[in-house]
């Protein structure tokens, strides 16, 4: 067995090295080399033994006729009764939810939902996906503030909506200015005409009120100066 033939030739160099070491450090008697060696002798049967032991475990396991990991993980999916590609579209679905927690696209209650959907799926139960679907993006999601839907605004003297629109604390975008007159049409009859003491509302951008003005800005070129 190999395994044998191993520890036989450990200890044969152990023997070796051991009575070598022994010898050069003092002159031995013949009694001193009979109990060294009476040690390790001892020292090879306790190895003999182990060899023995081990061999019995593999024998055993061998005898169980354990499965690959991989007809283990086919195993699972067919308790499931999922295919690969149910599990392929599930991971799939996991990393796109994930990647919009992260980036917070919103409204947060409709991520809410999503991952709700991906918990009642019997698939999350996989050890693949319990902890990041049950707990890590459940986690992303409580940690989540999310922005009120609008704040109000007090115009004073001097504001117009491009200006308004264009403060970090808002949009960041003076092309967004349409956003806020369509807001508060009641008060404003001519988006040219605004008045100090007047309270806007001012709502958040939708993802494709943001892409279009970003669009508009980043495309943008004055007029050349005369």
């Amino acid at each position: 067995m190999k395994i044998s033939r191993y520890l036989l030739s450990m200890f044969t160099l152990l023997v070796f090295f051991s009575a070598t070491a022994f010898a050069q450090e003092k002159e031995m008697t013949k009694d001193e080399w009979k109990a060294e060696m009476d040690r390790l002798t001892t020292e090879k049967a306790s190895l003999i033994n182990e060899d023995s032991a081990l061999q019995v475990d593999i024998d055993n396991l061998k005898a169980k006729n354990i499965q690959s990991y991989d007809d283990c993980i086919k195993g699972l999916y067919a308790m499931l009764g999922a295919s690969q590609a149910d599990i392929d579209n599930f991971r799939n679905a996991v990393t796109e939810l994930d990647g919009k927690i992260s980036r917070k696209e919103g409204p947060k209650a409709d991520r809410q939902k999503d991952l709700d959907a991906l918990k009642a799926n019997k698939i999350s139960a996989l050890p693949e996906f319990f902890d990041k679907v049950h707990n890590q993006m459940q986690a992303a999601l409580d940690a989540w503030v999310e922005a009120p839907k609008e704040v109000n605004y007090n115009v004073v003297k001097g504001d117009c909506l491009w200006n308004i629109a264009k403060k970090p604390v808002y949009y960041g975008n003076g092309f967004a200015w349409p956003v806020i007159y369509k807001a508060n049409r009641d008060q404003i009859k001519n988006p040219n005409l605004i008045y100090p003491k007047q309270i806007f509302k001012i709502p958040n951008l939708t993802e494709e009120e943001k892409a279009k003005y970003d669009k508009v800005k980043k495309n943008y070129k004055p007029a050349p100066v005369k």
